[in-house]
């Protein structure tokens, strides 16, 4: 990396690793294994091997360690493990960082799995987890023990888009020595930097923005050097949650163009955000950068721009949002998000699906509320065809 690099050209250029052949688009090393010159050397690249040595696919790959080159110089970290999914990569994070008798503060407001793996599987194992208003810091200062040891939280939260204090809640944690981990997928590395505002480790879903056009699943854990290698890469490469070759390849691509994708993609949510505020059919128009968000001065201060998903919550419940969901035509059903194809979903039937009512409705996912990711189609195209469906009857 270039530190005289904007995060623009890192996106292009940081992390290549040029064969003999002097490739322009960066090579897929399709290998799951590597060949040494003598016993000797096989013997040494297992007590250490060095930045182009590579022992087995699922502790290192030529084509991976780009892409985890290349996402590190856009974030501004140290270093970055690359993983099979991004729930690979929150599992794998918690995991290399916690025991038995450990304690974990986290804000509540997450997606589904994040919750499986904070409410279900850490307990199992002896970890104890604290759950609070990721808004309220307060909340935080209350829960945050001199035994806490791992602080979590959705930067942007999955699908209210509540917005985490990042630098206060770090502070607090701090001061106990707890590690801060935020998930950053919905502010994306182009629109927040939570390395610089106080997080020690940043996790992504590959898979959304990265990709962004629906083709492979992948993750990526960032942080220092210390934490990626000493901690993390030893769970992950023996627990075997590392990111395949095609897909580190296909990721590289993506980032190359991430940065003029989310751009186009957030001018359209903030378009569509103003366009339908004042919608008699429309209880509440979530979207962080935008004026009638209740954390907009917050939203303003920790991000270049809002992102790329708009929640609406409709009028009428359950029953409208599906009625509102099938008159679409341009915007399509499904539940992923960052692709180049807009995309809706229903949360409360969907990703939070196995919550209780009560759960829901404390999280404010009620049943009318739909979470939509814009795409890459024409802002326009996309407003008439909202306006549209919220028409039908």
């Amino acid at each position: 990396m270039s530190k005289r690099w904007n995060a623009r050209t890192n996106a292009v250029h940081s992390g290549i690793r040029r064969s003999q052949y002097g490739e322009v688009s960066e090579a897929i090393f399709m290998t799951q294994g590597f060949v040494y010159d003598s016993a000797e050397q096989a013997e040494g690249r297992f007590i250490e091997s060095g930045p182009d040595e590579f022992i087995y696919a699922r502790y290192g790959n030529p084509t991976v360690k780009m892409f985890e080159d290349r996402i590190a110089a856009i974030e501004g970290a140290e270093d970055a493990f690359a993983t099979a999914s991004g729930m690979a990569a929150v599992n794998g994070v918690l995991m290399a960082l916690l025991q038995a008798g450990d304690h974990v503060v986290s804000s509540r407001a997450l997606f589904g799995s994040c919750l499986y793996i904070l409410e279900d599987i850490l307990p199992r194992f002896g970890v104890e987890v604290t759950f609070v208003d990721g808004r309220d810091i307060g909340a935080w200062k209350s829960a945050i023990r001199k035994d806490t040891k791992v602080v979590f939280f959705e930067s942007l939260s999955n699908p209210t888009l509540e917005v985490i204090d990042i630098r206060a809640v770090s502070d607090i944690a701090h001061r106990v020595g707890a590690t801060v981990v935020a998930d950053n997928v919905f502010a994306t590395p182009v629109f927040q930097r939570s390395l610089e505002l106080g997080a020690d480790v940043v996790v992504y879903s590959a898979t959304k923005h990265i990709d962004g056009q629906g083709r492979c699943l992948g993750g990526v854990v960032l942080g220092t050097q210390e934490l990626v290698r000493k901690k993390v890469e030893p769970y992950l490469k023996h627990t075997g949650g590392a990111m395949s070759p095609f897909n580190a390849w296909v990721m590289l691509k993506g980032l190359e163009t991430l940065d003029l994708r989310v751009r186009a993609q957030a001018v359209s949510a903030f378009c569509i955000a103003e366009a339908v505020k004042d919608r008699p059919e429309i209880n509440a128009v979530l979207y962080p950068t935008h004026a009638d968000h209740p954390q907009f001065d917050l939203a303003k201060a920790q991000m270049s721009h809002g992102g790329t998903v708009v929640s609406l919550d409709l009028v009428g419940g359950k029953e409208a949002a599906f009625r509102f969901l099938n008159a679409l035509e341009i915007i399509t059903i499904s539940n992923n998000l960052g692709d180049a194809k807009s995309i809706v979903t229903h949360p409360a039937t969907t990703t939070h699906q196995r919550l209780t009512p009560e759960a829901r409705q404390t999280l404010g996912i009620t049943d009318g509320l739909v979470r939509i990711s814009l795409g890459l189609e024409d802002t326009d195209d996309l407003i008439s065809d909202i306006t549209s469906a919220l028409n039908s009857d």
